[in-house]
């Protein structure tokens, strides 16, 4: 699945065969040659993941990495450091600041692309291509189609994201807030109690093969997704 991604590379030439390579395989990237121009395109939206140059002009990628994770809005946006550093400790550094993985310079564009796959699957599971199959009801993003115990349940665009979110984060509440965050993008500006209108046509859609359950409001907090009543 397509996600967004922010490059923040200085060297024009690797900037520009990294940003072809993810484009390649489908995904949308945004550009920074610098630590502050990075933070202030984080600041207008939420990437999906951050490929970060350690060496960059000015503060380095291991700065950026730890504002990332001390702001609470952005701790858990998935990093993935790109360095010429093969050093050991260089490598401890970097994960201790809170990158998700790192790959030393030069690296071959399936190696990333693997490696981004790897990030996503593990700390964004909603951005992979996998199906989901939680109780006999299944969730297919690559044809964008939701079956419950094999009979085909039609979900508008945005029930289909909410679910899928869902079903890739059980078992955990989510706030109004969280969920507006994750599942419309937090550049979109609309009113909480809009997740509670979406809630209804997923559970109203689900009713028919007896998953409206799966879907729970938890009093005071939010939504959770769980086979437990």
């Amino acid at each position: 699945m397509a996600a967004n991604i922010l490059l923040v590379e200085d060297e024009p030439a690797i900037q520009e065969l990294i940003a072809f390579n993810l484009a390649q395989a489908g995904h949308h990237v945004l550009r920074a040659g610098t630590a502050e121009a990075a933070l202030t395109l984080v600041r207008n939206a939420l990437p999906d993941l951050v490929l970060l140059d350690w060496m960059l002009p000015g503060a380095s990628g291991v700065d950026v990495a730890k504002r990332l994770r001390a702001d609470e809005r952005t701790r858990h946006i998935p990093i993935i450091m790109l360095t010429a550093r093969s050093d050991e400790q260089d490598k401890i550094i970097g994960l201790e600041t809170g990158a998700d993985d790192y790959i030393t310079k030069p690296f071959s564009p399936r190696e990333l692309l693997a490696r981004i796959k790897a990030v996503l699957r593990r700390r964004a599971p909603q951005m992979t291509d996998d199906a989901v199959d939680v109780q006999g009801l299944r969730l297919d993003p690559v044809t964008h189609r939701v079956t419950g115990h094999g009979n085909v349940i039609d979900l508008g665009p945005t029930e289909f994201r909410l679910l899928h979110f869902f079903m890739t984060h059980p078992e955990r509440v989510h706030s109004r807030a969280q969920l507006l965050d994750q599942v419309w993008g937090d550049h979109v500006f609309v009113e909480e109690r809009t997740v509670d209108v979406h809630i209804r046509r997923l559970r109203s859609a689900l009713e028919g093969t007896k998953h409206d359950g799966l879907i729970q409001t938890v009093r005071g907090t939010g939504y959770r997704f769980s086979v437990q009543q």
